[in-house]
């Protein structure tokens, strides 16, 4: 029985869920969709091997965050099983224009393909593009640039998905009622600010008329900042009922300033973490549940998506498909977006199971 539900709970994260704010990633949803970058005159050829050799750079939001890394390492990894080089390069911090030089000098240096979670969709368009027009191909991952500036858009999940069922799950816990606080990464995160877009949607709803979302704040994917927005939320609102943090930086901060408080076992924390972030905090109750989809995947599937790209497998068209190694056969939808799988909720019960 146990090993049934073993394979189960693996079979549902190799599919993925997504994501965070975290140091890495994000995406983006538009009322007015516009085209993939494509190129129109392509033409893909999906029985084309891969190209070895192909050079790849990994740009996340921020280096040495510890979500960013994973995704990564993964990626790179993944490199290797097709015999392509890649790497990470990025800034120490996650500001708007943070990520231009880098994307410069990548061009500079001739790599085939460019995978970035941006901080700003827009900031890091132009240079995108100058990339593109030398024959980079640009794969956004996590945090999605402008769909005009990149040719596909890896998401760890569908936004819809991972807003709305934040707030379900924070619901369920504090039994539908009480004020409610998110606390999220930049300001200008497009993930980030398009998950909160369907969470206070989902707000709306007639089941959460008893919920009130008092405040939005930013601690900018910074421990410290993350840990001090925690503590002033909770001193602002002395009714807070629960705080959704969909950030593996906040969240973690946040449980750890709330596991040495009085708030402790009266305030609900979920949001997007790791396992291995999250996992003592789970143990000693300070956090009940949370969400995530597999980061290593997410690399993964990033650096097989960029391959079939240089590789002429894929152009970024809707309806086009491509083998992405162990993950399997991979569609690409509307606006050259190829979503990972479905968000993963981890509790007491199986987050010894995990290991990332």
């Amino acid at each position: 029985m146990r090993s049934m539900r073993l394979a189960a709970l693996t079979a549902l994260l190799a599919l993925g869920v997504t994501a965070c704010g975290g140091t890495t990633k994000s995406d983006v949803t538009s009322a007015t969709p516009q085209a993939p970058a494509s190129s129109a005159a392509a033409k893909a050829d999906p029985n084309a091997p891969l190209k070895p050799g192909i050079k790849l750079a990994f740009l996340p939001k921020q280096i040495n965050n510890p979500y960013e890394t994973i995704v990564d390492k993964a990626g790179i990894e993944a490199a290797q099983e097709f015999q392509g080089e890649a790497k990470e390069v990025g800034p120490s911090d996650a500001s708007a224009s943070s990520q231009i030089s880098y994307i410069n000098t990548l061009t500079q240096q001739g790599h085939d393909a460019i995978l970035i979670a941006a901080n700003d969709a827009n900031a890091v368009c132009g240079p995108l593009q100058q990339a593109r027009a030398k024959g980079i191909k640009i794969v956004s991952y996590d945090s999605d640039a402008a769909p005009e500036c990149r040719d596909i858009f890896i998401n760890q999940a569908s936004s819809e998905e991972v807003g709305r069922s934040q707030v379900q799950l924070l619901a369920e816990m504090v039994g539908h009622k009480g004020e409610i606080a998110i606390l999220s990464a930049t300001a200008n995160a497009t993930n980030q600010n398009t998950w909160i877009e369907f969470m206070k949607d989902e707000l709306t709803k007639p089941e959460y008329k008893d919920m009130k979302l008092v405040k939005v704040a930013y601690g900018d994917d910074d421990d410290q900042k993350s840990f001090t927005e925690t503590q002033g939320l909770l001193q602002a609102y002395p009714d807070l009922k629960g705080i959704i943090s969909p950030t593996t930086v906040g969240v973690s901060a946040a449980a750890r300033y709330i596991s040495g408080s009085k708030y402790k076992g009266e305030v609900v924390l979920t949001g997007l973490g790791t396992p291995n972030q999250m996992r003592q905090f789970v143990k000693d109750s300070t956090v009940e549940k949370f969400a995530l989809w597999n980061p290593k995947d997410l690399g993964y599937l990033a650096s097989y998506a960029a391959a079939a790209l240089v590789s002429g497998q894929i152009t970024g068209a809707e309806g086009e498909t491509f083998k992405a190694g162990k993950l399997g056969e991979r569609t690409i939808g509307a606006d050259g977006e190829i979503i990972l799988g479905p968000p993963f909720t981890f509790d007491k019960t199986n987050i010894d199971e995990f290991d990332f």
